[in-house]
């Protein structure tokens, strides 16, 4: 199954957007996982470092210059799709940080533990809010980073607040 049928992205669909694991190990890095042929850019627009492009035709999907990429995450807010996320996988702890859009309200707080969940939203883990931006600057779309073992940074894609809030 694909996700033009269900919604939701596999690995398999994804591996040409991913970083590689020594560009995943070293620090924060953008993720994007835009795998429709539409019309938008707005991503390639926010970042200053010139690292995000669509080559060609403004419909093809884009693409991440890692070495450029230093993880800041003005993208993120920028994509309507909310299809981008920056996760940091080079601690020595086990642990790793998803930061990630987030459009609902009210907004979690900083050390609040969530449930983190998958693209099918599935709970994989606990997580912990280790920081929320919201400013204007943003758009309207705040950035939550949470703290999951590392071996879901890629995993996890979206958190369930304890209280029921999505």
């Amino acid at each position: 199954m694909n996700h033009r049928r269900d919604g939701i992205l596999r690995n398999e669909e994804l591996k040409h957007h991913l970083p590689p694991l020594t560009r995943l190990s070293a620090g924060p890095v953008v993720v994007i996982e835009c795998v429709e042929d539409i019309p938008c850019n707005p991503c390639v627009q926010a970042c200053p470092r010139d690292a995000i492009v669509i080559e060609g035709d403004i419909n093809n999907t884009p693409t991440v210059d890692y070495d450029k990429c230093n993880g800041c995450g003005l993208c993120i807010s920028a994509c309507p799709g909310l299809a981008i996320f920056v996760v940091d996988a080079s601690r020595a702890d086990g642990l790793g940080t998803v930061t990630l859009p987030y459009e609902y309200l009210p907004l979690p707080k900083k050390d609040e533990i969530v449930s983190a969940i998958d693209r099918e939203g599935n709970i994989v883990s606990d997580a912990l809010v280790t920081r929320v931006v919201d400013s204007k600057a943003l758009d309207r779309t705040p950035l939550v980073s949470i703290e999951v073992p590392q071996q879901y940074v890629m995993i996890v894609r979206h958190f369930r607040c304890k209280d029921g809030r999505d």
